[in-house]
Formats: C-alpha cells, sequence, structure tokens
C-alpha cells in the first residue's frame, strides 16, 4: 500500500500502517501516523479539513519549544489533544555542516543522543501512543521534517510492534521521497540560500541502522532500553500497542 498521505504544503506525512511483522501480521491503517511540521497547517484550507477528516484525536509535537513557537503550532481544534514533548536535549545545526560529515554515523550519534536525554519525554510519548491505540483512536506525531526526531520514535514503535529492523529502517527511508521539497522549503525560509551541508534532509539507510545497533549493543534490545532506560514494563507496553495496532495480514496486501 502507498503509506504517503497528500497535502499541499506538509511533505512527508505518512500511515504508519500497512507495515508487516513475521507472524503475519500488519500495522492497522488509519490509527498511527507521522508527520513533518503541522505546524504549516491553516485553519479553513484543504489541508487543514483533510487534516481534520483523519480523526486524529493526539498530536504529539517532538520539536523544542522555541522552534514551536518559531515555527508555528498546530492549529488548536476541540477534536485532539496537542502536547509537546522536546525529546532532543542538544540542539545541532545540520545545515550548517561540513560536507566532509558523513550523515549515517553522525546522525546515528545523535540519535543516540536523544535517546539517552530525551527518556522522560519518550517514555510518555509512548505512554500517549498506548493510550490512543487502546481508545482506537488515531494519533499523529511530528517534529520539523518527520525524519530524525519522528524516525526515531517511529523506530521505538514499530519496534515494539514486531515490525523487523529491516522494515523500520525502510519506513526511515521514505523520507528521501520528501527531501527535494523539504529542502525546497528550507531555501525558501532562508532568503534562497542553500544549507551547507549537501546531506541535509537525507536520510540514509545506514543511521538509522547505526542508531538500532547501537541500541542493541547497551541494551539488548528495543525492549530492553525501554524496560531499562524508560522505566516501562515493554512487555505490557508491547502487548497493547499490538493488541490494538495489529490485524491480520490478508491476502494480496503486501508490505508498505
Amino acid at each position: 500500500m502507498d503509506r504517503h498521505v497528500p497535502f499541499s504544503d506538509l511533505h512527508n506525512f505518512r500511515d504508519l500502517g500497512g507495515c508487516t511483522t513475521p507472524d503475519g501480521h500488519r500495522v492497522r491503517p488509519g490509527h498511527l501516523y507521522r508527520a513533518d511540521s503541522l505546524g504549516k497547517l491553516r485553519p479553513d484550507t484543504p489541508d487543514w479539513d483533510h487534516f481534520l477528516s483523519l480523526g486524529i484525536r493526539t498530536v504529539i509535537d517532538l520539536r523544542h519549544p522555541w522552534e514551536a513557537d518559531g515555527h508555528g503550532r498546530i492549529p488548536s481544534h476541540p477534536s485532539f489533544t496537542y502536547h509537546n514533548l522536546s525529546i532532543e536535549h542538544r540542539p545541532y545545526n545540520q545545515a550548517a555542516l561540513t560536507s566532509d560529515v558523513d550523515p549515517g554515523p553522525y546522525l546515528a550519534e545523535r540519535y543516540t543522543e536523544v535517546a539517552e536525554d530525551g527518556t522522560k519525554e519518550i517514555r510518555r510519548a509512548l505512554e500517549l501512543i498506548a493510550q490512543a491505540a487502546d481508545a482506537n483512536v488515531p494519533l499523529v506525531f511530528h517534529c520539523a521534517s518527520g525524519k530524525d526526531r519522528t524516525g526515531q520514535l517511529a523506530a521505538l514503535v514499530l519496534g515494539l510492534l514486531n515490525v523487523p529492523t529491516s522494515t523500520i529502517i525502510e519506513d526511515y527511508t521514505l523520507t528521501e521521497l520528501a527531501a527535494p521539497a523539504l529542502l525546497a522549503d528550507w531555501i525558501a525560509r532562508h532568503d534562497g540560500r542553500p544549507p551547507a551541508w549537501p546531506s541535509f534532509g537525507r536520510a540514509p539507510a545506514s543511521a538509522m541502522r547505526l542508531f538500532l545497533e547501537a541500541l542493541t549493543r547497551r541494551y539488548g534490545s528495543i525492549e530492553g532500553y525501554v524496560t531499562e532506560a524508560l522505566d516501562l514494563d515493554a512487555g505490557a507496553l508491547s502487548a497493547t500497542l499490538r493488541a490494538n495496532l495489529l490485524e491480520p495480514q490478508r491476502a494480496g496486501n503486501p508490505q508498505g
């Protein structure tokens, strides 16, 4: 299935539904979304109407509060609750990096920092996702481009759903399809000046692979990270997510 959800001003909004597990299940479509900044939405526009039509009841904004204040938050609406959970505690400027910086190892190191620093916020995000799943209501989480912080949280959730590492990495790399539009937006915001880093906006498979390898070396698995670093019952959390977000894979439904 095509998991991309088209909008005019959002470039990286997609449904995690369709990702499959080795035991013959798939993530239910229409329940868990990941996105680039929802601050680009405006009331009384087709994009806004489309967003509301998805029935989303919880919005998790993973950006720093200063990012949300400076670049806009999603407009308020009685149909959903908004949570600003900044999981990144050590900001870094990808646009200013030099061309010799290899994006895979560099991004993996930053993701590992986030996993170590943002435990309180990541824990709360996972709790909200489990609550939404248990209540059978759709949820979306996002950051600025929908790649780094969003990609990390997506990886944790998909891992808890028993989605294979190869599929988690593939989901991460789908941001590559949105990279040209995200880059164009950045250039437009900076008076036509391109970022210094040639890899700005890219989502190489090596970044997610190296991050997951680092997590596994330290904690044994995603479940080990959730248990040890986040102090959550990974078994219970995984069971809740699987019971509510997985469905039997029907014939003719290939992996998304």
